[in-house]
């Protein structure tokens, strides 16, 4: 059933382990003393799904062309990435308490071959998806079976490529691609219907030949039900629109797009933080 999933279809109470994640996600930025706080809790459990109960993606695996891929387009929302991948052990959680500092490999946006378990480097907004249809034609021409997953923010879809890419996506029915949105409402400087209104946005993905799904990006257990339920889908690529709150987690922070970046975070700002996931 398709709806816009109005604010109070998305409170849902959040499990141990996305507390968890979300006060390590406070840890690292209070040593960058920078973050997109707002996106990067808008997409953690999206991420936590997808690298904990879908891909096929480890530390081990990491070399073999038959694994798995994930891009992060939305590459400004690296914080839920790396909290993530440091805990699946692709690099040492230390690496973590120098996030954004000159030496650090840790940066405002992730760089392929400079963090493993980065697939590509975004955050040029529009990229990923062009990246991850290429990955998933490589893997047909191959005969490789794998997912390609790539998480777009709502605000990144004003961009053209995006729709180019959709487009090439249907004509090569690429059934092993799994496009993510990220659908908080909010993108840079003000919210998406104030800036370049989406909507119908299931209409406009089923347009372009996509199968899609609407689901709480919240809530794990709709996650995890869109994700396996693209296996038993033949010939179109997929899309998942993830409502989501931005900020989720931190009252203060959720749906405002003060939060959407914040830099020079004082100490009290770092404190309240911490206290709202005590």
């Amino acid at each position: 059933m398709k709806n816009n999933y109005p604010k109070e279809a998305l409170k849902i109470k959040l499990d141990d382990k996305s507390k968890s994640l979300r006060k390590l996600c406070v840890e690292t930025l209070e040593s960058g003393k920078r973050a997109h706080l707002g996106s990067a809790m808008s997409i953690l459990e999206i991420l936590s799904v997808a690298y904990y109960d879908f891909l096929n993606i480890s530390p081990n695996n990491f070399n073999d062309i038959n694994r798995d891929r994930f891009i992060l387009s939305k590459g400004h929302g690296c914080l839920a990435l790396y909290v993530i991948l440091a805990d699946l052990g692709f690099f040492n959680k230390s690496y973590l308490k120098k996030f954004c500092h000159p030496d650090s490999i840790l940066g405002g946006h992730p760089e392929y071959k400079k963090i493993n378990g980065v697939e590509a480097s975004t955050g040029a907004l529009g990229h990923g998806l062009p990246i991850g249809i290429g990955m998933a034609i490589s893997s047909k021409i191959n005969k490789i079976d794998n997912n390609i997953l790539v998480l777009l923010g709502d605000g990144e879809q004003n961009e053209g490529s995006i729709w180019e890419s959709a487009l090439s996506a249907s004509k090569h029915q690429l059934d092993n691609l799994i496009v993510l949105i990220d659908y908080n409402k909010i993108q840079s400087y003000g919210f998406v219907k104030d800036v370049l209104n989406l909507e119908p946005l299931s209409s406009k993905w089923e347009s372009f030949g996509f199968n899609v799904h609407e689901v709480n990006g919240h809530d794990k257990k709709q996650i995890k039900d869109a994700l396996n339920s693209t296996k038993n889908l033949n010939q179109k690529p997929n899309a998942i629109i993830c409502h989501t709150i931005k900020g989720k987690g931190f009252k203060f922070a959720e749906n405002n797009p003060n939060w959407h970046h914040k830099s020079n975070l004082s100490e009290e700002e770092i404190n309240l933080l911490y206290e709202a996931i005590r």
